[in-house]
């Protein structure tokens, strides 16, 4: 099902060390509207939602986990030349003392991550309304974040996952049509 090229789907370069900015994108990599609850919400709510847009929730979750990757890769180049010292003065210090560098699913504030992130409802419309809600969400933190940092390389691969959130909410609207479409003319899910 999957075809794994390895290269990101959008080149990540960052010029600084930056254990702070780092931090922010934590809240991508492991909070509640961050890559992985989108993928994984995204990838389990194709199973009760009718045939017509189950190639949209599988098409737009494997992105997820790509943008994921993506956010990764500028997590560890953030951080790889950080000093300990560095890593404390950005709020990174408990994550240090239990991780080292290695990357833990936890929001920026350090709480871990939780299956309770994933929205299903089993009613597609509602499942989709909570997707374009968490794809609007995943825009809102990446312009914070982009607003956060000076480093022009970073801000590039940022606006490109802000652009693809909003892409995504799009689709997520051309889906709740189609569903309420075939409501209209009676095919009742």
């Amino acid at each position: 099902m999957f075809i794994y090229e390895k290269k990101l789907q959008y080149p990540v370069r960052v010029s600084k060390c930056d254990p702070r900015v780092a931090r922010y994108l934590v809240e991508q990599y492991g909070g509640a509207d961050g890559e992985l609850s989108a993928a994984l919400r995204y990838m389990n709510q194709r199973y009760s939602i009718p045939d017509k847009v189950v190639g949209l929730l599988t098409d737009i979750g494997t992105e997820e986990f790509a943008h994921l990757e993506m956010i990764a890769t500028m997590i560890y180049k953030l951080t790889k030349d950080a000093t300990p010292q560095q890593l404390e003065a950005a709020g990174l210090g408990p994550h240090y003392a239990n991780h080292d560098s290695a990357l833990y699913y936890n929001n920026a504030s350090g709480v871990p991550w939780t299956a309770a992130y994933i929205a299903a409802k089993g009613d597609p419309l509602a499942d989709l309304y909570e997707d374009i809600a968490a794809e609007e969400k995943a825009r809102a933190t990446y312009q914070w974040i982009i607003d956060m940092t000076d480093d022009v390389d970073l801000q590039d691969s940022l606006k490109f996952l802000r652009q693809r959130e909003i892409v995504h909410a799009m689709r997520f609207k051309e889906a709740v049509e189609i569903i309420k479409a075939d409501r209209d003319t009676k095919k009742v899910y």
